[in-house]
């Protein structure tokens, strides 16, 4: 491949389990979550996160098991415009097992069985510089099985990065279920720009001002409001963000 990984650290220098279950207690929210687990995706060498409850054979799109993630939404968006979840062979492995594995672009763009269109998103996945992902079975104190799922460029990744992101995973996995498990209790699903958008708006700033601190247009701003709006079930803005405080996406 033309990208490979390197975690940038040693295993002296790893952080221990103790130490990220210590942190990942304190976290109050899901946005904090997501900060969270931006920085660990950093910290490890990937572009990008994505967790989720498993899906069933039944469920034909991944917006509707998953909990929270970073990927461009345009990635999402396209993956289940072409139905992608009947031909991913992560999904398929995370029914059949509980320990950490990965699946690189390359082996499964060789892989037979998919549509023409799905050259469209392994094309979308080379251009965001993802070429393996990274599967870490969870499950919560009720028995619901997840996944945390990282991915960026290929590479090996020595047992002792494994462990230590499975372990990352678990806690993660279990401190959404203590904070609220939403999606459990509720139908959407907000992205992290939705979050950021109404975190913003609860903190009193206007369109044009939360445009200018995301560095997105005014109008993309609006789209992402009136978008999470309707998700939550809201007549405004305001409500929006009640209801969002409420269910534990923002503080």
């Amino acid at each position: 491949m033309q990208d490979t990984m390197t975690t940038g650290t040693t295993d002296a220098d790893l952080p221990r389990g103790g130490d990220f279950a210590s942190e990942i207690a304190k976290l109050e929210t899901q946005f904090d979550i997501i900060r969270y687990m931006r920085r660990v995706t950093q910290m490890f060498g990937f572009k990008t996160f994505l967790i989720c409850s498993i899906p069933s054979i039944d469920v034909d799109r991944l917006a509707a098991t998953t909990v929270i993630s970073n990927m461009p939404a345009e990635l999402l968006n396209k993956y289940d415009s072409l139905s992608m979840l009947r031909f991913s062979t992560g999904v398929k492995r995370l029914r059949e097992t509980t320990t950490p594995f990965q699946v690189t672009l390359e082996a499964w763009e060789g892989e037979g069985g998919k549509p023409d269109s799905a050259s469209e998103y392994i094309a979308m996945l080379r251009e965001n510089g993802i070429f393996q992902a990274s599967y870490f079975p969870v499950h919560d104190a009720e028995g619901g099985r997840g996944a945390v799922i990282l991915m960026g460029p290929e590479a090996e990744l020595p047992m002792t990065v494994t462990m230590e992101l499975q372990m990352i995973a678990i806690h993660i996995y279990n401190r959404l279920a203590e904070i609220g498990s939403v999606w459990k209790n509720t139908s959407a699903s907000l992205s992290e720009r939705e979050i950021q958008c109404l975190s913003w708006t609860a903190a009193g700033k206007t369109s044009a001002e939360i445009a200018g601190i995301l560095g997105l247009s005014e109008h993309t701003v609006n789209h992402y409001l009136n978008h999470v709006t309707k998700k939550l079930d809201a007549v405004n803005r305001t409500q929006a963000v009640v209801k969002a405080m409420k269910k534990g996406y923002i503080s």
